[in-house]
């Protein structure tokens, strides 16, 4: 896609993974045992699914299909700030950190959604 040789270049891929690692490190250690196989599973599982998608629209060298993946990721961006949100509800992490993870989601939609429209002007 364009002059990028791979999609580790893409600033949405980058900011995906701060909010992966941030998912990660800051929100998923804080939540019970019990929950291994429960939101500790499908959070892992969204976040993750952010970037992966990113990574093989890239893949793909088609820009409509490139720009299908990135819908994929977007909803996946979509579902982990539910996950999150699920997770201030039943008191697994404070307000604060909803918000620090809320900052990342918005910069990472605001990237995301820039590269779907550059996808889409140079279809057209």
């Amino acid at each position: 896609m364009g002059s990028f040789q791979s999609f580790e270049e893409l600033a949405c891929w980058k900011e995906a993974r701060v909010l992966r690692n941030f998912v990660k490190d800051e929100i998923i250690p804080t939540f019970p045992s019990f929950e291994k196989f429960g939101l500790t599973s499908q959070i892992r599982r969204s976040s993750r699914s952010v970037g992966n998608n990113i990574a093989e629209g890239f893949g793909r060298y088609h820009f409509q299909e490139n720009i299908q993946f990135c819908r994929m990721a977007r909803g996946s961006l979509n579902e982990t700030l539910d996950h999150v949100i699920i997770a201030l509800d039943e008191g697994y992490i404070s307000e604060l950190k909803l918000k620090e993870f809320r900052e990342i989601h918005n910069k990472t939609l605001l990237i995301l959604n820039g590269y779907i429209k550059y996808l889409q002007n140079s279809k057209n």
